[in-house]
């Protein structure tokens, strides 16, 4: 039996809320990694790209890099600028983090003026693979050196998520025109290590080291499973074709075997990472 699920509306911050209460603390194994491995603190100035509703970047903040985060949701804005910028609501006192918050990128340095603080010593792409001219936008802010992180899910057989995602694909492909519906950034890129690569050529940076790191999804029940995943927007084509009930009916079916007796659903997953170094002028490896 499916549970009921709260009004799922494509628009309604309540989704964003999801996000931001239930999905997004399940990649905090990764953000820690990541920042372990390119040593973020003091004088790192961190850019990231597609920031959600902040939490990667109130993690730097609180080892002492300066952060900046783009992020075109109005919504997710909106909570990373109560996570992060003064007087927050989210239980964190009333601390100032020197976060800069903005819709997107500017064209060049040049117009960037004091919205943020360029050249970045890193940049990060969390979750989906970014659009190519924004990751080569955001390349011209880094300095020569700069580190860039991109991460995505591993291989299928390493993330039982892909049961779910396959859900959205399948129900997704039954109505309407492909080519008419929006394309996730980076979504016909290869899977893994190899997707990542490439996405990194594309813009002439150079992959220098990989990671990999468990990230399991965890619920409390499936109500819970339900909403985060729904929030992610891996399934809006799906929900936008068939509407949620049916879209939330077969993916609490597709869950079914990751649901414990005591009504909990875990996900075990490995996500992975590239680190890529932005060209400084030498022949050097």
């Amino acid at each position: 039996m499916t549970p009921t699920l709260i009004h799922h509306d494509l628009n309604r911050p309540s989704r964003t809320r999801d996000w931001a209460e239930i999905q997004e603390r399940m990649l905090l194994p990764l953000y820690e990694a990541v920042y372990e491995r390119t040593g973020v603190g003091p004088g790192t100035r961190l850019l990231e790209l597609n920031c959600g509703s902040g939490l990667a970047l109130l993690r730097a903040a609180a080892r002492g890099a300066s952060v900046t985060g783009t992020e075109p949701d109005p919504e997710r804005l909106r909570l990373a600028g109560e996570r992060l910028l003064p007087d927050p609501v989210w239980g964190w006192g009333t601390r100032r983090w020197p976060a800069r918050l903005l819709p997107s990128l500017p064209a060049n340095v040049r117009e960037t003026g004091q919205a943020i603080r360029a050249p970045f010593t890193l940049i990060t792409s969390f979750g989906a693979a970014p659009e190519t001219e924004q990751l080569r936008r955001a390349v011209t802010l880094a300095e020569p050196g700069a580190t860039v992180v991109l991460s995505g899910r591993g291989e299928p057989e390493e993330c039982a998520v892909s049961a779910a995602l396959r859900v959205g694909d399948r129900l997704a492909r039954t109505v309407g025109d492909p080519e008419s519906r929006g394309v996730t950034p980076g979504a016909s890129t290869p899977p893994g290590v190899a997707g990542l690569r490439e996405v990194a050529r594309a813009v002439d940076l150079r992959p220098v080291d990989e990671g990999e790191v468990g990230c399991p999804f965890g619920y409390p029940g499936m109500t819970s499973a339900l909403r985060g995943l729904l929030a992610t927007g891996s399934f809006d084509d799906a929900v936008r074709g068939v509407g949620v009930d049916l879209v939330a009916k077969e993916l609490a079916e597709a869950l079914h075997p990751y649901l414990g007796s005591d009504g909990s659903v875990w996900l075990p997953n490995i996500l992975r990472y590239v680190v890529c170094r932005v060209d400084d002028g030498t022949d050097g490896t």
